[in-house]
C-alpha cells in the first residue's frame, strides 16, 4: 500500500512537470501552426524532443541509447518499435536522434485540450476503424518520406498486453517500405513497461530506460511484403529475448 501511494504521488508530480513544460513550450507550437508543411511538424517534433529530455531529467528517468550503426543524416527511414507503455512516445522522439520524423498515432488523442493541438501537428493521425481515413494517412506518410522526413510506426498497433515479446504485426509499415523502397529501422524499448505500466498513467517510477536501435533492414530482391514483415518481427523478437524484459514469461 505504501509503495502504491508513493508511486501515485510521484506520478502526479511527473504529470505536473509534463503540463508545466507543455505550456512553457507552447509558443514554439503556436509558431509552428503558421509554418507550411512539412516545416510545421518539424518544429513541433524538435520542441517535443526537448520536452521529452526535460521530462526525463525532472522525473529521474535515465535515458540510455545504443546503436551499432550510424544512420545517414539525409536518408528518410521507417522506424518501428515494440509498443507496451505510454512512455514509448517520448522514447520514440529521442531514439530518432536528429532526424525529422512523424509518428502514426490515434486520431482520438487530438481531442485532448491543448495537448491535442500539439499532437495533431506532430503526428499523422488515423481513425483505425475508417478505411478511407487509413488510406489518407498512408498517403500522408508516403508524402513525408518523399520530402525526406522519416516516419515512425508501431507495427503492433496497440499495447502488447501479452506475455510474448511482441504481438501480431499489422502490414502498414512494411507495405510502405515495399512501395517506397525505404529502409526500416527497428528500435527496442525493454524498460518502458517497468517505468510506466500500460494499465495506468499513475504507475511511473524513476530508473533506466533503454532504447536499442538495430541496424537498418532493406527489402531483399524478390522478397514479398509478408516475408519482410516476418523477418523484421523475428529480428525484434530475438533482440528482446536477449534483453530479458520483465513482461516476457
Amino acid at each position: 500500500m505504501i509503495k502504491r501511494l508513493a508511486t501515485g504521488i510521484f506520478s502526479t508530480y511527473a504529470f505536473l512537470i509534463f503540463l508545466i513544460w507543455m505550456f512553457a513550450l507552447l509558443p514554439f507550437f503556436i509558431v509552428a501552426f503558421f509554418l507550411r508543411f512539412p516545416f510545421d511538424g518539424n518544429l513541433v517534433i524538435s520542441a517535443s524532443k526537448w520536452w521529452a529530455r526535460i521530462f526525463f531529467f525532472f522525473t529521474g528517468i535515465r535515458y540510455r541509447f545504443s546503436s551499432t550503426k550510424k544512420l545517414e543524416r539525409d536518408q528518410p527511414y521507417i522506424f518501428v518499435c515494440n509498443h507496451i507503455s505510454y512512455l514509448d512516445i517520448p522514447m520514440m522522439l529521442l531514439a530518432t536522434g536528429n532526424h525529422s520524423v512523424r509518428m502514426l498515432g490515434k486520431a482520438e488523442m487530438g481531442r485532448i485540450p491543448v495537448f491535442g493541438f500539439i499532437y495533431t501537428m506532430g503526428t499523422v493521425s488515423v481513425f483505425r476503424d475508417d478505411p478511407m481515413n487509413r488510406k489518407q494517412s498512408v498517403n500522408e506518410l508516403k508524402e513525408l518520406l518523399e520530402k525526406n522526413v522519416s516516419i515512425f510506426i508501431c507495427p503492433e498497433g496497440t499495447f502488447n498486453m501479452t506475455h510474448e515479446p511482441l504481438k501480431k504485426f499489422y502490414d502498414g509499415a512494411f507495405r510502405i517500405a515495399a512501395e517506397m523502397k525505404k529502409p526500416i529501422v527497428p528500435i527496442l524499448f525493454p524498460d518502458t513497461y517497468d517505468r510506466m505500466n500500460y494499465k495506468s498513467i499513475f504507475s511511473l517510477t524513476p530508473g533506466k530506460c533503454r532504447a536499442i536501435r538495430l541496424n537498418p533492414v532493406t527489402m531483399k530482391e524478390n522478397e514479398s511484403m509478408e516475408e519482410l514483415k516476418i523477418r523484421i518481427k523475428e529480428i525484434m523478437e530475438e533482440g528482446l529475448k536477449k534483453l530479458n524484459p520483465s513482461w516476457v514469461n
